[in-house]
């Protein structure tokens, strides 16, 4: 059959891999959405003081950690509550409204790994969009492929904006520093009086290194 020899030829290949790739994508979707970001949590109070003083030996000695006037729980170093999430959350990034939960300590390395894979996706989405293009300069042409142009420009947008999100994340993360410490390096205590202006700051390598291992 036709079937049979099109998977001869192998042409049924990348069409497989770019459905593997969406189910992927949507898999790591729900995982980094329902996922616990790293909420802090009474029960973790104690020892919370505890190697601190490694993380960032600059700070002065009149900064101490301060209890979250929301939910009244000992916040540790980076963390931030979440009005959204009602939550302190560990190495807080920032809220995500597309999947309603919070970026924090413990799902941004699956958030930047389901940005990879959606960025692939587009690419290639966009790619086959493209490929089926041929213009003329007809009405009747129009009609025939307006669809696809549309879902053309809608996978170029989206590309544009993965693209964009996951380059400043990759950033950031060399730099190890969070989009709330980027947006508000002024207003945290921890930062505005230390004597570097990054003091997370190990080193491009290791910064990736401990972020991602």
């Amino acid at each position: 059959s036709d079937l049979q020899k099109q998977e001869e030829r192998g042409e049924l290949l990348q069409p497989l891999i770019f459905v593997l790739l969406v189910l992927c994508s949507i898999l790591l979707y729900f995982k980094v959405s329902l996922m616990d970001p790293g909420f802090v949590k009474p029960e973790e109070e104690e020892g919370e003081d505890k190697g601190q003083g490694v993380v960032i030996p600059q700070l002065p000695d009149d900064i101490k950690l301060r209890r979250c006037g929301y939910c009244l729980v000992k916040q540790p170093m980076r963390a931030k509550h979440c009005q959204q999430c009602q939550h302190c959350v560990r190495r807080y990034d920032h809220h995500c409204p597309w999947l309603e939960n919070c970026v924090g300590e413990r799902n941004h390395p699956l958030f930047i790994v389901y940005l990879s894979v959606q960025l692939v996706v587009l690419l290639w989405g966009g790619h086959v969009a493209w490929s089926g293009l041929y213009f003329e300069q007809s009405r009747e042409w129009l009609q025939h492929n307006i669809f696809l142009l549309v879902s053309f420009l809608l996978i170029l947008i989206f590309t544009i904006v993965v693209l964009l999100l996951l380059v400043s994340h990759l950033y950031l993360i060399s730099c190890n520093t969070t989009t709330w410490e980027f947006m508000s390096h002024h207003r945290i205590s921890y930062l505005r009086h230390s004597e570097l202006e990054n003091p997370f700051d190990q080193g491009i390598i290791l910064n990736l290194w401990r972020f991602f291992c």
